[in-house]
């Protein structure tokens, strides 16, 4: 399979994988050949990418991360219990909270578990879905990300546990910002803005009254938007005042929401939304958690059109763990020419080689 822009996409092109609305109903099954009523469909969605079949990327498959069935029970039970909060009292906000903890408790659990059992790289490509509100997958992706990065830097069960609760729960402050705020397709004015930053406080001030789950848990929603140098909210602190998982929620925060679509903004693709990280890492992020992100994530999705430093162009057919930059790539095109006999090589191997370029636009004359 391949993963192509929707724009690129012409009728007759065969569905690879199935995209999903937000409760993980299936809107359009794989194996699927797309006609045009179906290609506008997509667009008119604001589906981004997707993957399809086609000669050049036979054999090559994408396995998720975690399963469907998991995803589905975690982003319905943030949905369903975050909703529950709006028209509720600070202390019923919590009482409620305590109450579905067990639930959250056990999605944590289940994600750390099938994490650890997946060897390749954390894949999320969060387009194969369309949602109505951002908020639960993005406590959803956050989450995985965050798991995946403390793995990394070697946390024992009992704190990945407690930094998953911090993670999927950072972001319950929102459910007390008015909806037409968060949803608003432009610029925030600056008192929109100072509005939406309370959402750190107010998460903060239900979940410390909590029984079932640390203290932490409510300063991780508390932390996950203040910095190293002091810029952050809503207190400003600075790096040695943050705890470590308010540093790696921060992080996991700022890549899904740059490579997520959304009302104001496209998504970036992940080796951009790193990019951003970079950019940032030693003022605004910790620079060991960054480059836990990169040993974690996989930068250039399997399915991906990438162009090598040497002009040739491939896709790329799976991952090297620990090595997101360098995958091994099935190299397609040479010199401007389509091959016939497609071959591969693995970056980890030629350290010549560097990816210098992606491409989501189909422009293979097969398709011509």
């Amino acid at each position: 399979m391949r993963l192509i822009s929707t724009r690129s996409l012409n009728p007759g092109m065969i569905l690879a994988s199935a995209v999903y609305n937000q409760k993980g109903q299936v809107l359009l099954h794989e194996n699927v050949e797309l006609k045009a009523g179906l290609i506008n469909r997509l667009m008119e969605l604001d589906v981004k990418y997707v993957y399809i079949e086609d000669p050049l990327s036979n054999g090559i498959e994408v396995k998720d991360s975690v399963s469907l069935e998991l995803r589905q029970k975690a982003i319905q039970t943030v949905e369903s219990t975050f909703y529950g909060l709006k028209s509720q009292s600070l202390s019923e906000k919590s009482f409620l909270l305590d109450k579905n903890s067990r639930l959250f408790k056990d999605i944590i659990s289940n994600l750390l578990e099938e994490i650890k059992n997946n060897k390749d790289l954390l894949t999320i490509l969060t387009d194969v879905f369309t949602y109505d509100s951002y908020i639960f997958h993005h406590s959803f992706n956050v989450t995985l990300y965050t798991l995946a990065v403390g793995m990394e830097l070697g946390l024992t069960q009992q704190k990945l546990e407690t930094l998953g609760l911090g993670a999927i729960l950072h972001d319950v402050g929102k459910m007390m910002i008015p909806e037409e705020i968060l949803l608003k397709p432009g610029k925030l004015t600056e008192f929109e803005f100072e509005k939406v930053k309370k959402h750190a406080d107010f998460g903060f001030d239900i979940l410390r009254q909590l029984h079932t789950v640390p203290l932490i848990v409510a300063h991780c929603a508390f932390q996950h938007h203040e910095r190293l140098d002091g810029s952050g909210y809503p207190r400003g602190i600075k790096g040695n005042d943050m705890h470590e998982y308010a540093k790696i929620i921060a992080v996991a925060d700022v890549f899904d929401a740059v490579t997520s679509n959304r009302v104001y903004r496209g998504a970036m693709l992940p080796h951009e939304g790193l990019e951003v990280l970079y950019a940032g890492a030693g003022t605004l992020y910790d620079t060991a958690v960054v480059d836990a992100f990169r040993r974690s994530v996989a930068i250039y999705p399997t399915g991906m059109t990438v162009v090598l430093n040497d002009g040739r162009k491939g896709i790329v057919a799976s991952q090297n763990a620990g090595l997101t930059e360098r995958p091994i790539v099935r190299i397609i095109e040479e010199e401007g020419s389509q091959l016939t006999k497609p071959y591969e090589v693995d970056l980890k191997v030629n350290l010549d080689l560097v990816i210098q370029d992606c491409e989501v636009d189909l422009k293979d004359p097969v398709y011509k």
